[in-house]
């Protein structure tokens, strides 16, 4: 496949993979996007609301 690359070790099993990022770059962020969301599924979560009202005290958000 052009533009991908295998790296293998002594007995010719893929260990890694390199991938032409002016190519397949929309590729390589939906695969960072998903990596970031795994590393990320045991933090705590905090309440819409209360992510809303944080923005809304700070002025990040304009009041409707």
């Amino acid at each position: 496949m052009i533009g991908i690359q295998y790296v293998t070790d002594e007995k010719g099993r893929k260990m890694a993979v390199q991938i032409d990022l002016k190519k397949y770059r929309e590729l390589w962020e939906d695969i960072e996007d998903v990596l970031v969301s795994q590393s990320r599924r045991h933090e705590k979560r905090i309440p819409l609301d209360k992510v809303r009202a944080g923005l809304l005290k700070s002025g990040k958000l304009p009041r409707e």
